[in-house]
C-alpha cells in the first residue's frame, strides 16, 4: 500500500512539474533566448511559487476532506 501511495506522490509531483513549466514558462519567457532576464527569472520564481501555494491549499482540502468523509469509514 504505502508503494502505490510513493508512486501516487511521484505522479502529483510529475504533473505539477508539467503545469508550471508549461504555463509558467509561456507566461514568463516571450521569447526564449539563450540567457534568461532578471525580470523573466523574477517571473518564473513568483510563477512557480504561486502554482506551489495553490496545489498545497487544494491538496490539504482534499486530503482533510477525505478524512472527515463518513462515508468513506
Amino acid at each position: 500500500m504505502q508503494t502505490v501511495q510513493q508512486q501516487q506522490n511521484v505522479e502529483n509531483a510529475r504533473i505539477l512539474i508539467d503545469k508550471i513549466n508549461k504555463n509558467c514558462f509561456a507566461k514568463c519567457v516571450p521569447k526564449p533566448g539563450s540567457i534568461l532576464s532578471s525580470g523573466e527569472t523574477t517571473c518564473l520564481t513568483n510563477c512557480m511559487q504561486k502554482y506551489m501555494n495553490a496545489w498545497n491549499i487544494v491538496s490539504g482540502a482534499y486530503i482533510y476532506r477525505i478524512k472527515n468523509d463518513p462515508s468513506s469509514n
